[in-house]
């Protein structure tokens, strides 16, 4: 006989009742199912150890009920589940379990806005698209998404960007319990800037119990253990937390150790005659081996060696380098800020030299795509702002949709009217690699396409976007002279930073975009920065380092087909 529980079995019941409803079929029946599912959760009896007749007579349950609960208990399953099943992308599953939504949202999300993942779903939510669909306004969007956040949570691993606040937090929190005679730094993953993180870690010259008394005394760690000389926590979003002791004199040793990743500790352990020496400083330790400092971003066991022992570490990327910020959304499409809010956030809170507006092209119909009437009203509006805002200059660009043959969705006398050109794919994205590698590279042949956004449309801890060939779509870049995104959103740092180096030996300008579609959206510049540091760039070679004078004349000759062939 079956030991499976009501409970088990209601919730069959329950999930059937939303598949019915996200599928349409008839109410009456979607009711009297979903009605039934309480029905049997509440039963004061176990169905297993009744009969089928028995189950029918009982108040909202019947017959055809009955014969379905029988069904599940004898073969495990219900057809009519698993039809539906069959018939509903995963992601759609996922969002079931979401609070605040039902199969009557979800319904709406899925067929007006072509989303079928919740990681999809997270990021419409960033660009502001889900107040667009009916029935949905800002406060249910905000509450959506903070709902998505706690269920990343709960599964372990975490965006950079998500836990750098409390990590921050907690890093001041101990500092001000614990003496300022002891030492205390961030290390592991969160100081390499690890874009996905399972845990944060910190490393401290004061004694285990100390460490203890002060990690018990916060009151956000709801859990917290010693295992040999570390304390283990858990913040109450669910981050892990490590706090590892050890001496004074131990310190920068044991921060080193700690910091690399395991190929860049055993590299070096190798060039230090095999064993790293106890020295004051991180700094010293690396003087030893005959190496400058490597900045721990770089430690990942990669292209650090090489420089290092040849003493070409190069000097990375800053912030303050950044001069503007392009590819940027407004209302004219599906940004929250208009174009002169944009602009003048740029202006006076940034005081950035320039700003690229990318509102989404007329196929994105799901986020207001602007129509070629729109593109001319948006360029009028870009003219007078220029003479209102001057010597702050906006450049008019468009986020043009790569299309399923790789077209652009503009004619040519259009695309030839905006000083530059991010083209994206944002549909069809269920494709093989050379599908998708070939998508790309003729977008990228396109001799209007200025920079390659998000190239391979990954939405990290969510969505693995569609697999390319980098060599191939890189190379093609080379040859175009297409500058390659480097997308800052956290959700997306896309151009992976592990591609970075071989875009810039194939002299490919890469460009740290934040994709805002609000005004705090350029803040995100920032992860891009750090992003770019790990993949070793210098301010050379990103595009947005140049002054808006400069990406002027860029931006004229590479119209005119007069910039320097790289490939």
């Amino acid at each position: 006989m079956s030991t499976m529980e009501n409970k088990t079995i209601a919730r069959k019941f329950r999930l059937l009742a939303q598949l019915m409803e996200l599928h349409g079929e008839n109410p009456f029946k979607i009711r009297a199912t979903a009605n039934a599912s309480f029905k049997l959760d509440k039963l004061p009896f176990n169905i297993v150890e009744t009969s089928e007749n028995v189950l029918s007579n009982e108040q909202g349950i019947g017959k055809s009920i009955a014969s379905k609960v029988w069904e599940l208990i004898q073969h495990g399953c219900i057809k009519e589940l698993e039809d539906l099943l069959a018939k509903t992308p995963a992601g759609l599953l996922e969002m079931l379990s979401i609070k605040g939504l039902g199969p009557k949202k979800i319904l709406i999300i899925w067929k007006t806005l072509s989303i079928e993942t919740v990681g999809e779903l997270y990021y419409a939510c960033n660009e502001n698209r889900l107040v667009e669909a009916k029935g949905f306004g800002l406060k249910t969007q905000e509450e959506i998404k903070k709902a998505i956040e706690f269920t990343m949570a709960n599964e372990g691993f975490f965006l950079y960007a998500s836990v750098e606040k409390v990590a921050i937090a907690i890093f001041q929190e101990m500092r001000d319990r614990l003496p300022l005679s002891y030492q205390l730094e961030f290390t592991g993953d969160f100081r390499r800037k690890v874009e996905v993180l399972h845990s944060i870690d910190f490393l401290t010259s004061a004694p285990l119990d100390i460490v203890l008394s002060a990690v018990q005394a916060i009151s956000s760690l709801i859990k917290f253990d010693t295992i040999n000389q570390e304390v283990q926590a858990v913040h109450e979003s669910g981050l892990a937390l490590r706090f590892t002791s050890c001496s004074v004199n131990d310190f920068a040793k044991q921060w080193l150790l700690s910091t690399g990743n395991e190929q860049h500790i055993v590299w070096l352990t190798d060039q230090c005659g095999g064993s790293i020496p106890v020295a004051a400083s991180e700094k010293a330790i690396y003087q030893s081996a005959q190496f400058n400092f490597i900045e721990p971003e770089l430690r990942e066991g990669l292209y650090e060696m090489q420089w290092a022992t040849r003493h070409t570490l190069p000097k990375l990327i800053e912030y303050q380098d950044l001069k503007g910020s392009l590819h940027n959304h407004s209302t004219y499409s599906d940004g929250v800020h208009s174009l002169e809010e944009m602009a003048r956030y740029c202006k006076d809170t940034l005081q950035l030299q320039y700003l690229g507006i990318c509102d989404h092209s007329q196929s994105a119909v799901y986020a207001k795509g602007l129509s070629e009437q729109s593109v001319l009203q948006q360029w009028a509006e870009i003219e007078e702002l220029n003479k209102k805002l001057a010597p702050f200059k906006i450049f008019k660009g468009i986020e043009s949709d790569i299309l399923s043959d790789g077209s652009l969705d503009y004619p040519d006398t259009v695309l030839k009217g905006f000083d530059f050109v991010v083209a994206s794919i944002h549909s069809n994205l269920k494709m093989d690699e050379e599908k998708a590698t070939k998508r790309l590279i003729k977008a990228i042949e396109n001799p209007y396409t200025t920079i390659l956004g998000h190239p391979t449309g990954r939405l990290l801890l969510s969505r693995k976007g569609y697999p390319i060939d980098f060599k191939k779509v890189i190379d093609a870049c080379a040859a175009n002279q297409v500058v390659i995104e480097i997308n800052a959103n956290p959700l997306r740092l896309d151009l992976d930073w592990r591609w970075h180096q071989y875009a810039v030996q194939k002299g490919v300008t890469l460009s740290i975009n934040p994709d805002a579609h609000r005004v705090d959206g350029f803040l995100d510049m920032r992860y891009g920065t750090l992003i770019a540091r790990k993949g070793g760039i210098m301010a050379s070679q990103c595009l947005n380092c140049l002054d808006g004078e400069q990406l002027m004349h860029y931006f004229a000759k590479r119209k005119e087909g007069q910039l320097p062939k790289t490939a």
